[in-house]
């Protein structure tokens, strides 16, 4: 979600810092993009921390310099809504009006203390008069402004508060074939979440409610009950998508960072018509500078904080 924030003017450093925060601590990541070149994480770790308040994060801005950097911060899985609506028929200037009378009926508070963006889900080329969606993005208003108080407090500059979905997208975005859309699972202490995208474009996003702890710490028979929910919603959103979007091909569905040994890989293989791949970081990152994330678990864990640093500077979202 882009906000009018105030850049800072002391930033002499190419790319975006991101933190998120975690029930243990606020986690951070800054990529440099370089032309022809892997982008280069130059910065990532996790502060650990009870409670994350100003003092906290003003000096963890002081230690790690953020104000060099434009700065962007996450939102979790429970402080938003991601809403997929009717495009509706309206001028640019009305839209944000016409998305939130659309979705009043879907939120569990009033719309008038709902902060929304919107994000255009691309329309079928070829049929230019089939109606088509749009994403709404609602977060109650309160949340917003308590993050961006934090930041103000801190004397951390915040340029944009961003989402999980589109952090995922902009790591897709570095491995979707050319014209062929591309399904991404990953996983963190929040929960899973799947995405699909294509040409850098976000067509559907789905969580599940399982998280990487439950995946990793499960027994046997926990565990197949964990893959085959798993399974289950994967079947029905891929199902859905080629309903919904039949004019994107599918070309293939990557896992984030997991340990091999989980063996999540080769169960969705022999139950998705999609064939399965998963992927190391260090496939499409420079890793060289933060030697922590050679370590698969690390990945995992830092993955959509890397995701929202790789955010490219004019995309809305």
């Amino acid at each position: 979600m882009q906000f009018p924030f105030t850049k800072s003017k002391k930033k002499i450093s190419d790319g975006w810092v991101a933190i998120s925060f975690q029930p243990d601590g606020v986690t951070f990541a800054h990529i440099r993009r370089i032309p022809n070149a892997k982008p280069e994480v130059t910065l990532c770790g996790t502060l650990h921390a009870a409670r994350v308040d100003a003092g906290v994060m003003a000096r963890l801005g002081k230690d790690q310099h953020f104000e060099r950097y434009d700065c962007s911060t996450l939102l979790g899985f429970n402080e938003y809504h991601l809403l997929l609506v009717d495009a509706p028929k309206a001028p640019p200037d009305e839209l944000k009006s016409a998305i939130r009378w659309s979705i009043k009926e879907m939120l569990d508070y009033h719309v008038d203390d709902a902060t929304v963006d919107v994000l255009d889900v691309p329309p079928d080329k070829n049929s230019p008069t089939r109606s088509h969606s749009m994403y709404a993005v609602a977060a109650k208003s309160e949340i917003i402004k308590n993050r961006q108080q934090l930041f103000t407090q801190a004397k951390t500059p915040l340029s944009v508060i961003d989402i999980p979905e589109m952090a995922q997208r902009n790591i897709a975005a570095l491995l979707e074939p050319p014209g062929r859309g591309l399904a991404m699972l990953s996983f963190n202490n929040e929960g899973g979440l799947l995405t699909i995208t294509q040409g850098g474009e976000l067509y559907l996003a789905r969580r599940i409610d399982i998280s990487l702890e439950q995946l990793t710490s499960a027994g046997a028979e926990q565990k197949a009950a964990l893959f085959e929910r798993v399974v289950l919603e994967l079947q029905r959103s891929l199902d859905h998508f080629d309903r919904q979007f039949n004019y994107v091909a599918l070309a293939k569905l990557i896992l984030g960072p997991l340990p091999d040994q989980l063996g999540l890989k080769e169960n969705l293989a022999s139950n998705l018509y999609v064939p399965v791949e998963t992927m190391n970081l260090d496939d499409v990152l420079n890793l060289s500078k933060v030697a922590e994330l050679k370590d698969i678990v690390r990945q995992a864990a830092c993955f959509l904080t890397l995701g929202a640093a790789l955010r490219e500077e004019g995309k809305v979202l």
